[in-house]
């Protein structure tokens, strides 16, 4: 029944719903990083050709790396997990990071709170060098090793490798 009563049916009863709406996360999350200072991550220089490095920026467990060197990379809160990140804001299988030749793509395999790039909602997105992956109160940015760029082969270079 409403309030003013004009829109009541009678015989019916009011149907009753509940949705969950986490833009308080969002906004809490943007607060605590304008106050943290950005660092320098050291080590990138070292990673074998063709694999990547996530750095936890925000969450219980920043500062840590993981290192993306197979073709599927599995990140959530079960303890089986490839990256185990224990929260409860983290489905038990949330995402998976999955390698295809010189791509990175991070797919969100049916979590509840969904997967962030770059603080935009997706199912799947292809990763560049720098770009800031969320998984429930985590942050972490997505680094690349050394290819010379996020992208393909540099100006000059072959596709292959050809070249010097």
């Amino acid at each position: 029944m409403s309030e003013n009563g004009n829109d009541a049916v009678y015989g019916e009863t009011p149907a009753e719903t509940t949705s969950v709406f986490r833009a308080d996360f969002l906004s809490e999350m943007d607060t605590q990083s304008s106050q943290t200072a950005e660092a320098p991550v050291s080590g990138v220089e070292g990673l074998p050709a063709g694999s990547a490095l996530l750095v936890v920026k925000r969450g219980p467990n920043a500062g840590s790396r993981f290192l993306l060197d197979q073709p599927t990379t599995s990140a959530g809160r079960h303890p089986d997990s490839d990256i185990f990140l224990d929260d409860v804001t983290v489905s038990r299988r949330h995402a998976e990071f999955r390698q295809d030749d010189d791509e990175f793509q991070v797919v969100d395999v049916g979590s509840l709170n969904g997967t962030y790039v770059n603080r935009e909602p997706v199912d799947s997105a292809v990763l560049a060098n720098g770009d800031e992956v969320q998984i429930g109160k985590f942050r972490l940015v997505f680094l690349t090793g050394p290819r010379g760029n996020s992208g393909g082969p540099q100006i000059g270079e072959s596709a292959a490798g050809a070249g010097s």
